[in-house]
C-alpha cells in the first residue's frame, strides 16, 4: 500500500536529492504552478479533466468518478511505464491530495511501483510557501543590480550566476523584462509560480554570504515582490551600470527582437505614448511602423526611460551607490567581479 508523507519530510528528502516529486494534476495545472522541479505525468490531460468536471457538476460524484476511471485506465499501461524509469523514491500530487493521487499511487501500487503521497496535495505546499515569504528573514548580502535601461543587467547577473556567484534571477522567474514591452515573446508568471520559484531559490542561497540581484520595483508583470525581500533590496547596496547609449540601444533590440513582434511592439507603444512629448511621440510611432527600430528603441531611451531613471535613482544616498562606467557589457562585468572582491575582503 503506498504511503502518505507530510510536507516538511517530503521537502527535507527533496533538498537532500533523494526524491522524485511527480505532479499528477492536468499539463494546464502543471504550468501555472507547481512545486520547483516536479515532473508532470497526467492522471488527465486538459481536455479529460474539463469533461470529468463537467459530469461533476452535471450529472454527480459517482458518474464523474466512473468516468475518470475509464479513461484513466485507457492510458494505464504507458502510465506505470513512465514511472518504472525512475530510480529514485517517488512522491505523487495532485491539488487538494485527493482522487488524482490516490488513483495514481494505488494503480502503481499494484503494479508494484512503491510511491508517496502528499498529504494535502500541492495546496498545502501553497499555503506554506505564502507563510515562508511573509515570515522567512534573507540572510545573504544583497548586491542590486541597477541602472538605466538597456544596461544589461540581467545578461550580467546570467553570467555571474554561470562563472558561479549566486544569483537570483527575478525577471527569468516572473516571465517579464520589468518594461512596458517587458512581457512581449515572453510566458509571464502568476504569483503563485512566482512565488514558488522565489522561495526555491531563496532557500537555495540561504548559506551564502552575497547574492546579487536586479534592481527591479516591487512589481514585475503580474507578480509582486514579498515585502521583506524587496524592503532588504532598497536598503542593500546599489551597484549603477553606465553604459554608451549606442551599446544600450543595440542591447535591448538583441533582447527584445521587436521585429518579430512589431505589432505588439506598436500596441505596447500606445499605453505610454501620452507621456511622451508630442513631435517625439509622433517620431517614434513612425519608427515603429517603419520597422526603423535602432532609432524607435534610442529616442524612447532619450525622453522616456532615462529621466525615469534618473528620477528614481534620486532616492538612494550616495554613500548606497556604486557607479560603473563600461564600454560594454563584458567590461562591466569585470568592474562589478572588481567591486564584490573588495567589499567581500574588507
Amino acid at each position: 500500500m503506498f504511503q502518505d508523507i507530510s510536507l516538511s519530510n517530503l521537502l527535507t528528502l527533496y533538498e537532500n536529492k533523494k526524491h522524485t516529486l511527480i505532479d499528477v494534476r492536468s499539463p494546464k495545472e502543471f504550468n501555472e504552478a507547481t512545486i520547483p522541479g516536479s515532473i508532470n505525468i497526467p492522471v488527465f490531460n486538459n481536455e479529460e479533466r474539463a469533461e470529468v468536471g463537467t459530469i461533476y457538476k452535471q450529472v454527480g460524484v459517482e458518474a464523474a468518478k466512473e468516468r475518470g476511471l475509464e479513461i484513466f485506465s485507457r492510458k494505464l499501461p504507458a502510465f506505470i511505464a513512465a514511472f518504472k524509469k525512475f530510480e529514485t523514491p517517488v512522491t505523487v500530487f495532485c491539488w487538494r491530495g485527493g482522487m488524482r493521487s490516490k488513483t495514481a499511487a494505488t494503480m502503481l501500487d499494484l503494479a508494484d511501483i512503491r510511491v508517496n503521497r502528499l498529504t494535502g496535495g500541492i495546496r498545502s505546499y501553497r499555503q506554506w510557501v505564502v507563510h515562508e515569504l511573509e515570515n522567512q528573514q534573507f540572510k545573504p548580502k544583497l548586491f542590486v543590480l541597477n541602472g538605466y535601461t538597456g544596461s544589461g543587467k540581467t545578461a550580467i547577473l546570467r553570467r555571474l550566476s554561470q562563472n558561479g556567484y549566486p544569483a537570483i534571477d527575478l525577471e527569468q522567474m516572473a516571465g517579464h523584462r520589468g518594461s512596458i514591452f517587458g512581457q512581449i515573446g515572453l510566458e509571464p508568471s502568476n504569483q503563485k509560480k512566482f512565488d514558488a520559484l522565489l522561495l526555491h531559490e531563496i532557500r537555495r542561497y540561504q548559506q551564502e554570504p552575497f547574492v546579487f540581484i536586479e534592481g527591479e520595483s516591487k512589481r514585475i508583470g503580474k507578480v509582486y515582490l514579498p515585502p521583506v525581500l524587496n524592503e532588504k533590496k532598497e536598503n542593500s547596496l546599489q551597484i549603477f551600470l553606465k553604459l554608451p547609449i549606442e551599446e544600450r540601444v543595440q542591447i535591448i533590440l538583441e533582447d527584445y527582437q521587436p521585429w518579430n513582434y512589431p505589432q505588439r511592439f506598436e500596441e505596447a507603444f500606445q499605453l505610454i505614448k501620452k507621456r511622451i512629448h508630442t513631435p517625439v511621440a509622433k517620431k517614434i510611432e513612425t519608427d515603429l511602423e517603419n520597422r526603423d527600430f535602432a532609432s524607435a528603441v534610442r529616442l524612447l531611451l532619450e525622453y522616456y526611460y532615462d529621466p525615469k531613471y534618473e528620477y528614481s535613482s534620486r532616492q538612494y544616498p550616495d554613500q548606497q551607490k556604486i557607479i560603473i562606467e563600461a564600454a560594454n557589457t563584458e567590461d562591466a562585468f569585470y568592474k562589478i567581479i572588481q567591486i564584490i572582491k573588495k567589499n567581500i575582503l574588507h
